[in-house]
């Protein structure tokens, strides 16, 4: 159990419930549909994992505006909402976070729209700052739908590498992660060095925890995730896993990855292989490796809870339910 200092949900709990309250109040509007799909997602469980890295980061260097701060945090929560609406879409996910999907339930075109709704319902928030922090969310925005791209180009492609595995992630995933650290410590008056190992920490760590997400998939809890393993072999997604057992040749892995439509034996046979074979581990051993970069940055932040909280948090995402 977490305790105190050590605890980076509760060294911002007050913050983190200001983001929810401006999250309920923006997705208000005067469309009931807008504000049923937006608030399906928002209201279904989620970590707040992005805007709690924003907001230690922000109080880390000794930020004193909270309510900026708890702006900038709900920005990059609506924008990582909108993401998800439109993956789901992009997927044909059937669920998200243990229940029906919006996608599901609701429908393309108003999923579709209700995306968009989120992503100009962030730079409500995001808009009202300097000109540094609006491009650094706009550029953030810029990398997820290249990440996008850049993922469905390697869709049941076996000839993707880890380096390319690697930029989707830094594109898709943690991007979110290191504009809110950055803006985090930029918005809190911190040094331009500082600054950039916020950012640093931010990258590293969102690496890290998309490789866990990556890992997860193959060994997970069905009740924990929220959604059937293997969902990433079912899409064809090019899963950190799946393609460090592509390329040590399994034929089971190459064979499920690259079919249309895999049959739920494939998926078995692939999964089965992964699990005996050395991709888990290897995996593993990368999502730590990045974790302790993420760890290096923090060490050269100012003593503080919330640096300790930091801390805490890349090794919470690292033994999450392994």
């Amino acid at each position: 159990m977490l305790h105190g200092a050590n605890d980076p949900f509760g060294c911002v709990s007050e913050a983190l419930q200001l983001v929810e309250e401006n999250l309920a109040r923006a997705v208000r509007s005067r469309e009931p549909a807008l504000t049923d799909i937006s608030t399906h997602l928002i209201d279904s469980g989620g970590k707040r994992v992005r805007p709690m890295v924003t907001l230690l980061a922000y109080f880390a260097f000794g930020g004193q505006r909270t309510q900026d701060i708890v702006d900038i945090a709900t920005a990059i929560e609506l924008i990582h909402t909108a993401t998800l609406l439109h993956d789901d879409i992009i997927d044909g996910a059937e669920t998200r976070r243990g229940k029906e999907s919006a996608f599901k339930k609701f429908g393309l075109k108003s999923t579709l729209v209700a995306g968009d709704f989120l992503f100009i319902k962030a730079f409500e928030f995001a808009g009202k700052f300097d000109e540094s922090v609006v491009q650094w969310t706009a550029d953030a925005c810029t990398l997820l739908t290249e990440g996008e791209i850049l993922q469905g180009h390697f869709n049941r492609n076996r000839a993707v590498t880890i380096d390319d595995y690697l930029e989707i992630v830094k594109r898709k995933t943690a991007s979110l992660f290191h504009t809110g650290a950055k803006v985090g410590a930029y918005l809190a008056g911190a040094p331009s060095s500082f600054v950039d190992e916020a950012e640093r920490y931010g990258l590293n760590m969102g690496i890290a925890f998309q490789i866990v997400d990556d890992i997860l998939d193959v060994v997970g809890h069905v009740d924990l995730l929220g959604k059937p393993i293997g969902m990433d072999l079912r899409d064809g997604n090019p899963a950190l896993p799946i393609i460090l057992a592509v390329l040590n040749g399994d034929s089971a892995v190459c064979d499920a990855f690259e079919s249309g439509k895999p049959s739920e034996a494939q998926i078995a046979e692939a999964l089965a292989a992964i699990k005996t074979g050395a991709a888990i581990q290897e995996a593993k051993s990368l999502s730590k490796r990045y974790a302790k970069e993420a760890l290096k940055s923090v060490k050269k932040l100012p003593p503080s809870m919330y640096r300790n909280g930091l801390k805490t948090l890349v090794q919470l995402i690292i033994d999450r339910d392994f």
